[in-house]
């Protein structure tokens, strides 16, 4: 059943598109889900490594920094992703909320479309960028890799939310109730669903 007013529960989404659209929009959760989990405990995990070998033996991990910066990129870049499939991206609704239905699911398509238009010009821009960052041949001073391999979650980010917004769109465009994104209906939850 949808979700209202962005209820998340990553474990158990499961898409309601048709077919391959399904499909894809199920590969891209689990691929997200995979992608903030592994990033948070890596980075938890090489903090607290960096910790303890500064104050237990005197030294740090000279690649902590380098190694959060790429963690970083990589939450930031599929959390945006992540927010648009849970409705969770922020919102001025004071006139979406005055409109009647008709025009409120109208208006949501064209969100969407907009949204996944300017996401997926922002992958193209993004991928023009990796490629210059590519050609001059920059290496991360303490893991010596290549500094275009910490930027490369940066189009994939943007693709997949530009993806989950189309994938909005065509939602919208297939149900007759309004979603916030292919399995979260807009409106507010009820008081009683609220936790406390």
């Amino acid at each position: 059943m949808p979700k209202s007013g962005g209820d998340d529960s990553p474990s158990s989404y499961r898409s309601d598109l048709p077919g391959p659209l399904g499909w894809v929009d199920n590969g891209i959760a689990r691929a997200e889900a995979f992608l903030l989990a592994a990033g948070v405990l890596l980075m938890a995990v090489n903090t607290v490594a960096n910790v303890v070998g500064r104050f237990g033996f005197g030294t740090s991990i000279q690649a902590t920094e380098e190694v959060n910066r790429i963690l970083i990129i990589l939450i930031t870049f599929a959390g945006i992703s992540y927010a648009a499939r849970h409705g969770r991206h922020i919102r001025m609704t004071a006139f979406f909320d005055m409109m009647p239905v008709k025009l409120r699911k109208l208006v949501m398509i064209i969100i969407a479309l907009v949204t996944a238009g300017f996401m997926f010009a922002l992958t193209w821009y993004s991928w023009g960028y990796l490629q210059t960052t590519l050609g001059r041949g920059r290496v991360l001073p303490s893991l010596q890799i290549p500094v275009w391999w910490t930027l490369v979650w940066v189009p994939v980010g943007f693709f997949m939310t530009g993806l989950q917004y189309l994938l909005t769109a065509i939602k919208n465009m297939l149900e007759k109730d309004i979603y916030l994104s292919t399995n979260v209906l807009e409106g507010y939850a009820d008081e009683s669903e609220q936790e406390i």
